[in-house]
């Protein structure tokens, strides 16, 4: 796989000078950026030389929560070393996400290196009718999530695959598919690795305001099950009028279609994604049948479900369900020689999650220092005071941290890191504009998940560019930029309409996740 980005002089690179050229800095501006792991020990010094000033001023805010005056305290004094040193271990321990996203990973790693992730992929694109296939692909991308980044190296060769079997193009089918996983990726319907990340860093935040704050992994469940159809359906439509009518959807005529793959499972496959599905369903009735009794164990206080070891627990559900579900696959199949087998790729999982792990060393870090500061209590009042002073609507606020994030995830593609940074400023600020942490947390998914189609900032522009160059050798990232700015900025448009209209509304955003 080539992953060239020069295009041929008559590529639509032509066609999109200013976004290319814009583009081009954007690219340069990204690469030198230095790795996330620096870069928040870089902000860490900043924060230092930020604390010791505002200090040394004497800056002091009366805190919400208590009422108590609250100053910044000097990162780079005597104390502020000790507590440094000292807590280092406790603060990567106790980093909410740290031991969260541990479990689920290790769950979602049987059913994706069992094969079982993939071939139900296979089967969700290759039983649905010509008509349908766009719409299947792209709501299989918003699902695939579960799979993490792997949902790029399975669904994107598949959505061309795809496409090509219905006699469509399956230059088509790489763009759908890669466009519904990167500007869908915050909207999947199933629970995700992603979603205890960043409920997690969200809980983190909204404790400089209220220690006993707890965001759940599926606050945003209920709107994320609604994000993912309504983007389905949008990229549905504009692949239908917009990007079927291009003349530029044809594969080079020279290329080997068949050395390219196919969707077909053998009889094997067949039956053990049957008996994986069953088990499946199996422990969801289970699950069910064992939480819905109002008198259940597993519901809290006067029989709430919002507030249950149930939701305390959902993590090591979503960890179990797709656990059992790949080791059923994988026995089948012949993967797994035995249940002795499911450890060893469960560890094979955790060693891929370890380039994340070690970030969240360095963001453990940071997000304490921010919080012994204070920095976050006084920019957080502070802002709030000049807001509410200022009478600014609610949609405008949330408008304007909507276009924020946004900027910032075309240069910090990686959604963890980008929201480390930012939520201990905006999810404290908008809470004391009576803003839930929840509803900061939605409108932080659509600002990670629009732009990242197009920005060459993101790997996985470059390996989807890969993959359309199986079938057109000298796109460039012009070409495939062009082909996804239509549907990216399509879904962010309509994906940010139907927050209002859920907010206006009063719908909640998940399981005891009241939106405002």
């Amino acid at each position: 796989m080539t992953t060239s980005t020069k295009a041929a002089p008559d590529e639509t690179e032509q066609e999109l000078p200013r976004i290319i050229r814009a583009m081009a800095v954007v690219e340069k501006a990204g690469n030198a950026l230095p790795n996330p792991f620096w870069l928040f020990w870089i902000l860490a010094g900043i924060l230092g030389i930020l604390s010791a000033i505002l200090a040394g001023a004497d800056v002091s805010v009366v805190s919400p929560s208590d009422h108590k005056s609250v100053a910044v305290r000097n990162l780079f004094s005597g104390d502020g070393l000790a507590m440094a040193l000292s807590t280092a271990i406790d603060n990567f321990a106790t980093f909410p996400p740290m031991a969260t996203i541990v479990v689920v990973i290790m769950g979602v790693a049987v059913a994706e290196r069992t094969g079982f992730l993939a071939a139900v992929m296979k089967v969700g694109v290759s039983r649905v009718p010509a008509s349908a296939v766009v719409f299947a692909v792209a709501f299989l991308g918003t699902v695939s999530h579960v799979a993490s980044a792997a949902a790029y190296i399975i669904l994107v060769p598949l959505g061309g695959l795809a496409f090509r079997a219905v006699g469509r193009s399956p230059i088509l089918g790489i763009v759908v598919a890669y466009t519904s996983i990167a500007s869908g990726y915050d909207a999947s319907p199933i629970p995700t690795p992603n979603d205890t990340i960043f409920a997690g860093i969200t809980t983190s935040a909204a404790r400089i305001i209220d220690k006993d704050v707890t965001v759940s992994a599926v606050s945003n469940w209920f709107f994320n099950i609604a994000s993912s159809l309504l983007l389905a359906t949008v990229i549905t439509l504009v692949t239908r009028w917009v990007l079927a009518k291009r003349p530029d959807l044809d594969p080079d005529p020279d290329i080997d279609l068949e050395d390219i793959g196919d969707l077909h499972l053998s009889d094997r496959e067949r039956s053990a994604v049957r008996a994986a599905c069953l088990t499946l369903l199996g422990l969801l009735v289970v699950l069910a049948a064992v939480v819905i009794p109002s008198g259940s164990p597993l519901r809290g206080e006067h029989g709430s479900i919002a507030e249950s070891p149930f939701l305390d627990g959902i993590a090591f559900v979503i960890a179990i369900l797709f656990g059992a579900t790949g080791m059923v696959y994988g026995l089948r199949t012949g993967v797994l020689k035995g249940v002795g087998d499911t450890p060893r790729l469960m560890a094979e999982g955790i060693r891929q999650m370890a380039p994340v792990l070690v970030l969240f060393f360095a963001i453990a870090q940071f997000l304490a220092y921010f919080d012994w500061t204070h920095l976050g209590d006084v920019m957080s009042v502070k802002a709030a005071d000049v807001l509410d002073q200022a009478n600014v609507p609610a949609p405008i606020v949330f408008l304007m941290v909507l276009a924020l994030l946004s900027v910032v995830n075309v240069l910090v593609t990686s959604g963890s890191a980008m929201w480390s940074i930012a939520a201990p400023v905006l999810v404290p600020t908008l809470m004391l504009l009576s803003v839930p942490p929840e509803t900061t947390q939605a409108i932080f998914r659509i600002a990670d998940s629009g732009s990242t189609a197009i920005t060459p900032m993101s790997p996985y522009f470059i390996m989807a560019l890969g993959f359309l160059q199986r079938y057109r050798k000298k796109a460039g990232i012009g070409t495939l930029a062009s082909y996804t700015l239509p549907l990216a900025v399509a879904m962010t448009v309509t994906w940010t309409l139907l927050f209002f209209v859920w907010w206006a509304l009063g719908i909640p955003l998940g399981p005891g996740a009241p939106v405002r």
